[in-house]
This record gives structure tokens, C-alpha cells and sequence, in this order.
């Protein structure tokens, strides 16, 4: 049912996109709203014109994103790698995947990723964890897509640990989005931009256990729309790999800050990552003016 996205150019579905994001500010859309919240949570002195102008451009990044996700799943892999016109720190890339103990590539929502994962395929065969979607049929397709990649798809269960952490110790890579908010009992609370939250500890403990290389990666859309450029960050901070969860995992938020800050806009804040936070069971439930209060109170106490 997907199979019309190979006939549309990506300037027509840039420009859907577009319309999408206008249609969600207009109505005060939940994504519109995480985002405001997500923003108010990190930056809660910013003035309102500049978070606004920021929320309204991360959210039309994040649309633009997800229909461009839709072309490389519905396009043969060729078509997305022919995709990336620059690659910044490719040095740091290949030294990682050099790595006898083999390379762990840390790949926040930042840009997007799909049109990047058929490149970074091209250097080995990863082991990339997959949870399907709910919906049966948008489940089809992306398997569809990503099954014609050199990629093994692992669930996200003990199992997929288990076969990651036999592809690092074989030397080979694997790709991990660190990001998604994980079940309480397999997290760690720690600060993400200042803010205390439950963050996932996979990253910290397969570096602890394997000595693998941590090569960070974000897939950015051109300013002219012409295609994307990929950003290879080198993860070389020893905490990211220490025996003490709450040091490794803060770490790693630390990392990922570092990596989203020159793409700021372009991160995925339409994701309601502070679920678990100084701020009560579910922040995006409280009202945002009560909300704006509690984050400038807790940045100020540092």
C-alpha cells in the first residue's frame, strides 16, 4: 500500500510535510505540544518568541524526516545511499570500525537515520535491534525496506543483547538508538540537558563489557535540500564505559547533548523523553505554565 512513495520526488513530499507541520501548529497537535513542553523542560529561560520559532521548525524537521524515512523504506538501497553528498569525520569512522573488539555506532534521533542506515551498511553486516510497529501493515513495509539492507534484525529483548554483544566481541558493529525512553526496571535516572531522566543503559554496559569503539552518527538534511550529510562523532569519554551505571548513562546523555546542540532543531523533540522525571509520573500531563515554573525553579538550583 506504500509502494506509490517510489513514483512521488521528495521536493513534493518535503512539501506535504510542510503542510502537515502548519495544519498541527494550527491545531495545537499533541507532537506540537511535546515539543513546546520538551523545549520549556531544557530551556526554560529562553524567551517564548525564540522557543516558539524553535518548536515550530523542529516540529516541520521532524515531518520532513518521517516522510523522507517513508522514501528510503519504499526505495531500493542504491537510491538512499546516492543520498549522502558529504560525510564529516569519516577518520573517525573508519578507525572504529578497525576496531578488533568492534565498533558500537550511537545513533540518537537526530535528522534521519533510515536514509542513513542503508550507507553505513555498506561497511559490514550490522546487528540492529527492531521493535515492530503496531500497525500490521506500516510494520510490512518497513521490514521490507530495511530486510534488503546487509543488516540482522534483532528483537529488543535479552536476546538481541545477547546477539549484539556476539557481533562486537566477533569484531564486527552494531547500531543502537540510545535514546527511547526505556521500561522502568532497565533504566537509569540521569541528567539529559539538566534534566534528570530515565535513561537506557545498553550503551554503557556493551562498551564496559567489550571495549568496543562508541562512533556517534547523525544523517542531517542539506540546507538546499539537496540530499544529506552525515556527522561521525568520536564517543572517547572513559565515563562512557565505567562500572558505575549512574556515571556511564550520564555520560552518555552528555554525548548525545553534545551531538544534538549543533542540530538542535533538527532532534526529534516531538518524543516525550522526560516520562520519568523530578517533575512528577508524566510532565506532558501538567499544564505548560506550571510546568514552565517547575523547570526554571529546578535549573536554578542547578
Amino acid at each position: 500500500m506504500f509502494a506509490w512513495l517510489k513514483f512521488v520526488p521528495m521536493s513534493v513530499l518535503t512539501t506535504v510535510a510542510r503542510m502537515a507541520a502548519i495544519l498541527a501548529r494550527n491545531a495545537n497537535a499533541s507532537i506540537y505540544r511535546s515539543i513546546h513542553t520538551n523545549l520549556a523542560l531544557i530551556y526554560p529561560a529562553m524567551p517564548d518568541d525564540q522557543r516558539d520559532a524553535l518548536a515550530k521548525e523542529a516540529l516541520t524537521n521532524q515531518l520532513i524526516s518521517t516522510v523522507h524515512s517513508a522514501k528510503s523504506w519504499a526505495m531500493p538501497p542504491a537510491w538512499s545511499v546516492a543520498q549522502i553528498k558529504d560525510v564529516h569525520g569519516f577518520d573517525i569512522l573508519q578507525r572504529g570500525l578497525a576496531n578488533p573488539k568492534g565498533m558500537l555506532a550511537v545513533v540518537p534521533h537526530i535528522g534521519t537515520w533510515e536514509m542513513m542506515n542503508a550507507w553505513i551498511n555498506q561497511f559490514g553486516k550490522p546487528t540492529i535491534m527492531y521493535k515492530p510497529s503496531n500497525n500490521v501493515k506500516l510494520d510490512e513495509f518497513v521490514l521490507q525496506g530495511r530486510q534488503r539492507l546487509n543488516a540482522t534484525l534483532v528483537p529488543t529483548d535479552g536476546s538481541g543483547v545477547k546477539a549484539i554483544f556476539k557481533t562486537l566481541k566477533q569484531g564486527s558493529f552494531s547500531v543502537v538508538l540510545p535514546d527511547h525512553v526505556p521500561d522502568r526496571n532497565s533504566g537509569e535516572i540521569a541528567p539529559f540537558f539538566g534534566v534528570p531522566t530515565l535513561t537506557g543503559t545498553l550503551v554503557p554496559k556493551l562498551a564496559h563489557k567489550t571495549g568496543c569503539a562508541l562512533v556517534g552518527l547523525a544523517c542531517i538534511r542539506r540546507t538546499d535540500g539537496q540530499g544529506f550529510d552525515v556527522f561521525c562523532y568520536d564517543l572517547a569519554d572513559p565515563n562512557l564505559r565505567d562500572a558505575d551505571i549512574y556515571t556511564a548513562t550520564s555520560a552518555l546523555n552528555t554525548a548525545m547533548q553534545r551531538m544534538i546542540e549543533p542540530h538542535l532543531a533538527h532532534y526529534m523533540w516531538g518524543y516525550r523523553r522526560f516520562k520519568f522525571t523530578p517533575f512528577g509520573e508524566n510532565p506532558y500531563l501538567l499544564p505548560f505554565d506550571e510546568l514552565h515554573k517547575l523547570a526554571l525553579k529546578h535549573h536554578a538550583n542547578g
